[in-house]
């Protein structure tokens, strides 16, 4: 489902929950940085970097693009982290590791709002998290979670 909104349209899932895609942006393979940007409605909170699915984009792309116009940042995409549910805002992230493999000196959301990056370590990224978007504090837990469960043989 398809329903337009001022500068962007909105793709919504079969259950009429909005698709996004977000990325948990990390610098090295032990992952114990991550990323996050300020938020456009309270810029003295950090926020992961993310937003909505695209007509005819996939959820990998969605994600690569925000993380470009929201963190000013790119890199390799890597395992998908899964899809996270909000009930009280009604939409489904799809979220994605990001290895950061260039970081841009200006970005379209640094000029156009001011927006800043900061990385952090896994346990201040949680408590910035906490304080402006609880909700997001999943996607990094099941990023440390991911990181320490053993690989299951192929």
């Amino acid at each position: 489902m398809v329903k337009e909104k001022p500068n962007s349209t909105r793709m919504y899932d079969e259950d009429g929950f909005r698709r996004r895609a977000a990325c948990i942006c990390v610098r090295t393979d032990q992952e114990t940085e991550v990323l996050l940007v300020s938020s456009s409605r309270r810029p003295d909170k950090w926020i992961v970097p993310g937003g909505g699915v695209e007509p005819d984009e996939e959820p990998p792309a969605t994600a690569t693009r925000e993380v470009l116009e929201e963190a000013g940042v790119l890199g390799r995409l890597g395992r998908c982290l899964g899809v996270f549910e909000n009930c009280e805002h009604k939409h489904r992230t799809e979220v994605y590791v990001m290895m950061v493999t260039e970081e841009l000196a200006e970005w379209e959301d640094s000029r156009q709002m001011g927006r800043k990056r900061q990385w952090f370590s896994i346990d201040d990224a949680l408590a910035q998290l906490a304080l402006h978007k609880p909700i997001q504090r999943h996607y990094i837990q099941q990023l440390r979670r991911s990181r320490t469960s053993p690989t299951s043989p192929t």
